[in-house]
């Protein structure tokens, strides 16, 4: 089998979404094909082996395995092999269906979506799933999840009808809708009925895995559900057929990034996740037997700041943070060798339907002296800005080290937390323990999909008459053409506001066995119609 290295552009968008993606050089001597998001040559991969057991180091320990509270990738990437979303993704980022029969059917107005339920799908319970599993899984999802909030907002009525019939109602045209419902981060999972609670105790849903055991800082344990149904479809990224080849996927929290890369080389791991970059030469030697992955525009890290209590809920201090700020030296810092990433202050790439210049002389401004002018004429007097970040991304850590000093260039006194992601992820949703964070997102065809700031009540709780006004008049217009510079409107409040910084874009590197056959590279990896050679 052929061993060298695979590069990924994960930013091809569907036709209705075209975009050309930003030509970053990759890295010297990993090119040797170029694939489709989801879609790997047919003839890279035997047919994959039935059988065995995948040990796959993940950055860390879940803080949970509820994939609908929680946005952090980590439990999406674990819990989307337990459950399925009515929709998802193909290989070129088109909504497709998975639970649904077929794509809805949408009234002339706009506001009613009909959606067929698949016939004969198995729940891990043996029950045959529902219409109702379906209402109250999007009704929870509608309460807890973030991203889910947003949309409930939308929504005038969920109904079951029939026994595997559901109409959603809408107040007014929604366009983010079907992409909000495809999304694995704080996915819109389908759950069986009888398991749904506040807090999950049992985890049973449709995917071609079950949960087995979870021992906290050791490992997640799923295991193949054998009962699985299966679409008929070609696979293409998320969507169309899955199937369990292996009898285990063993989730394995390994914070320490040098630990990642020195498994994946020993072959104890047959998966490291988001590898620090500066290995990407020692990966490559270690051919035949391991396979790096060089993932191209993955995404852009973001710091997000608490609007709503502590020293930056004031937003003219956060406009003087701003100003402190050179994210190009943050890119930098973080990912080192600019063939990996890229800084530039537009949201979307150009050529895509959103990209805009809006606000964005704001970016990259790195001017100390006007951020300390502004931070006296706001009324700074000193209080500590309380930054996290985890080293279980590297590049997070690097990044809050470099901005802590750019801020005390600009008279802030800084507090640098460093926790493991876990505990970030928890102490984010409380706003008495901190003002800014580190985290990152997928780079994604919908804007309304990341971040999940631009919903309602992520952490950072960012609520303004203008978000309100601008996401409004964007996410009403269904007209892809209008929507664009719509967009710009919605940048521009965000520069103007600082809810979040984006701080630029970047291609990822992860690894593989050479024995991990028919792995599809994607933002959140997943191990379906994946085997092990014998």
């Amino acid at each position: 089998m052929q061993t060298t290295a695979i590069t990924v552009p994960t930013s091809g968008f569907s036709q209705l979404n075209p975009v050309r993606a930003s030509r970053w050089r990759t890295v010297a001597g990993a090119l040797a094909a170029t694939v489709a998001f989801g879609l790997l040559p047919a003839a890279a991969f035997a047919e994959p082996a039935k059988g065995g057991a995948a040990n796959l180091a993940m950055v860390g320990e879940p803080q949970g395995l509820d994939p609908m509270i929680s946005t952090a990738d980590l439990v999406g990437t674990i819990m989307q092999h337990v459950y399925e979303p009515l929709y998802t993704f193909d290989a070129n980022w088109n909504v497709a269906p998975m639970l649904a029969e077929g794509m809805p059917v949408v009234s002339k107005d706009g506001l009613t979506y009909t959606i067929a339920i698949r016939k004969g799908v198995k729940l891990h319970n043996g029950r045959d799933l529902n219409a109702d599993d379906v209402v109250a899984s999007l009704q929870r999802w509608m309460e807890l999840s973030p991203r889910g909030k947003s949309v409930g907002k939308e929504v005038a009525s969920l109904t079951a009808k029939g026994p595997l019939s559901v109409e959603l109602k809408l107040k007014s045209p929604y366009a983010p809708l079907l992409a909000q419902l495809a999304l694995p981060s704080g996915m819109a999972a389908i759950l069986a009925k009888e398991s749904i609670a506040p807090q999950l105790k049992e985890f049973i849903g449709t995917g071609p895995y079950k949960f087995k055991e979870r021992r906290p800082d050791q490992f997640t344990v799923l295991v193949r559900h054998d009962g699985y149904t299966a679409r008929k479809e070609a696979p293409s990224g998320y969507a169309g057929r899955r199937e369990a080849l292996l009898d285990e996927l063993r989730f394995v929290p390994v914070p320490n990034a040098n630990t990642r890369v020195e498994g994946s080389l020993s072959g104890q791991f047959q998966y490291a996740d988001l590898l620090p970059v500066e290995a990407v030469g020692r990966i490559e030697k270690g051919a035949p037997a391991v396979v790096p992955i060089v993932t191209k525009n993955f995404g852009f890290p973001y710091i997000v700041f608490n609007t709503k209590e502590g020293v930056l809920a004031s937003q003219p201090l956060r406009r003087a943070v701003q100003t402190a700020v050179g994210q190009g030296e943050l890119m930098a810092a973080g990912f080192g060798d600019n063939r990996f990433f890229v800084v530039e202050p537009n949201f979307f790439p150009k050529g895509t339907p959103y990209y805009s210049a809006a606000g964005t002389n704001a970016y990259n401004t790195r001017n100390p002296q006007t951020a300390k002018d502004l931070a006296a004429k706001a009324g700074y007097n000193g209080q500590p800005v309380r930054i996290m970040a985890s080293r279980q991304y590297e590049f997070h850590y690097n990044m809050a080290l470099v901005m802590s000093e750019q801020l005390k260039k600009a008279g802030f006194k800084t507090d640098l937390q460093v926790v493991d992601w876990a505990t970030l992820v928890q102490r984010r949703n409380d706003a008495k323990l901190w003002d800014v964070y580190f985290t990152h997102s997928g780079l994604f065809p919908e804007p309304m999909l990341s971040p999940p700031q631009l919903g309602d009540g992520a952490p950072g709780w960012w609520e303004t008459p203008s978000k309100k006004a601008t996401l409004t008049a964007f996410n009403q217009e269904t007209d892809n053409a209008k929507r664009g510079a719509l967009w710009g409107q919605v940048q521009q409040t965000v520069y103007d506001e600082v809810p979040f910084i984006e701080v630029g874009k970047f291609n990822s590197l992860s690894a593989r066995s050479a024995k991990l056959e028919g792995y599809t590279p994607a933002i959140w990896p997943f191990f379906w119609n994946t085997g092990l050679a014998k």
